[in-house]
């Protein structure tokens, strides 16, 4: 098996993207780059670090990122798993992309950037939820800001093509495999839902 290991090579197997894909691109907020990301509950935070790469969903109950100003977002850490990811890999290396989805749309909007972890109490008290506050905020310096393609989400009918997860391995029949049966199961299944919705904010 050959690999392509020259940018050379990409481009003339590729060609040259069309003007549109790089008229599109902006390096702040503009007001349909706006109006696009807050509406969008989701969105995929990529990062990389020392300890290699880290793609994370983040979601909230309304706007995923509170815009700080035009070239600023902040995008608070809720409760999740402590693995710590995506915090580690930003506090070794800022550089992030957020991908913001937004149900029934094929588009895509990409936020390319870099990012600081902060606890400033001003900050994280407007992410406020029910008396809870995130553990820290994430904020992201925007470098540019762009639609992807609509192709892949068209290709795999995302919004279109109906529940399919009904024959899915659950979580806890993962973690029974890699821990053969020594946790997870049944009983990691029926336990995590109400501790989740404890945990949600």
């Amino acid at each position: 098996m050959e690999f392509i290991t020259s940018i050379d090579d990409l481009k003339a197997l590729y060609g040259t993207p069309a003007a549109p894909a790089l008229r599109k691109v902006a390096r702040q907020m503009t007001p349909l780059y706006r109006k696009w990301i807050m509406a969008s509950r989701l969105c995929m935070l990529a990062t990389v670090g020392a300890d290699g790469t880290d793609d994370s969903p983040r979601g909230d109950d309304g706007p995923v990122v509170l815009e700080l100003d035009p070239g600023t977002l902040a995008l608070p850490d809720w409760y999740g798993n402590n693995r710590l990811d995506s915090l580690r890999n930003i506090v070794t290396d800022g550089r992030v992309s957020l991908m913001f989805l937004v149900p029934g749309s094929n588009n895509v909007i990409r936020v390319n950037g870099t990012a600081q972890i902060t606890t400033d109490a001003d900050l994280m008290a407007k992410f406020s939820k029910k008396g809870k506050l995130p553990r820290t905020v994430i904020v992201i310096k925007i470098a540019e800001i762009y639609g992807q393609c609509a192709r892949a989400l068209m290709r795999a009918r995302t919004w279109t093509s109906g529940d399919e997860s009904g024959d899915l391995p659950s979580m806890g029949d993962i973690i029974a495999e890699q821990t053969a049966g020594e946790e997870g199961g049944q009983a990691y299944d029926t336990a995590w839902a109400p501790r989740a919705a404890k945990t949600m904010w």
